[in-house]
């Protein structure tokens, strides 16, 4: 965006919007440089309008906007991949309302970092393509915790984060990580996990989406790795993470 121009042009993923009137719409966009953009889509909410179906949520746009005093304008966009596949069923909905939350809580306005845009487009492109609930559950713990340890929140997970003991026995979002049993006890809510339930974190974090959505992976186990990356996003993020918190009730 060059400094003195009324306009310019930004590919971005819809993650949130907001009714503004009876027909506009205010859209948090991440932005393929990474930063988030708040912008006015005026007409969004007409049925048939001409930005209706290019503003739906997930949806990766090709805009030009017009710079305004408080919020930008969408002057025209331009679908570029609407992710039908997430639209006609609840459970791929769901998982992409999860993406697109830790995506808006993970990003911020003027600070720019490419890699956020790109993961966000593949997990939403994964979330079609999954092939059942466990897979989804995977894909949206796999996305939280890599988007979290690109930010600076690594987990450690080969040896006990107080003591060093490669013996790990628990996890503990607020402590940092694994611990061992001995150092686990003076850390309240510290979570007993299993050997495999360990080498599935690493993998969360080692395996691109492609791989995951092929490994056999039980219902239970989804479902515990999904919980174990809620408890390390809504630590970190310091947000209540209601999309997240949806998926343990379906």
């Amino acid at each position: 965006m060059a400094g003195g121009r009324r306009t310019y042009r930004s590919k971005g993923i819809v993650l949130a919007r907001t009714k503004l009137s009876e027909q506009d719409l205010i859209l948090t966009i991440l932005g393929e440089s990474g930063a988030q953009l708040r912008a006015v889509a005026k007409g969004a909410r007409k049925p048939g309008g001409r930005l209706a179906s290019r503003s739906e949520l997930f949806c990766e746009t090709d805009f030009l906007m017009a710079r305004g005093r408080s919020l930008d304008v969408v002057s025209e966009a331009v679908t570029v991949d609407a992710h039908p596949g997430i639209r006609g069923d609840y459970a791929r909905l769901c998982a992409a309302s999860a993406v697109a939350e830790v995506a808006r809580l993970s990003s911020f306005e003027e600070s720019e970092d490419p890699y956020l845009f790109r993961i966000c487009s593949a997990a939403l492109g994964s979330c079609e393509r999954a092939s059942g609930q466990p897979h989804l559950d995977l894909l949206v713990a796999a996305y939280a915790f890599k988007v979290l340890a690109h930010e600076g929140w690594m987990p450690e997970l080969d040896s006990c984060i107080a003591c060093g003991d490669p013996d790990v026995t628990h996890f503990s979002p607020v402590a940092g990580g694994a611990l061992c049993a001995s150092c686990a006890r003076g850390v309240a809510g510290a979570q007993e996990l299993s050997r495999s339930e360990f080498q599935w974190l690493r993998a969360l974090l080692g395996s691109t989406f492609g791989e995951l959505m092929g490994a056999e992976v039980g219902e239970q186990v989804a479902t515990e790795l999904l919980s174990i990356a809620h408890a390390w996003a809504a630590t970190h993020l310091d947000a209540r993470l209601r999309a997240l918190e949806f998926m343990f009730s379906m």
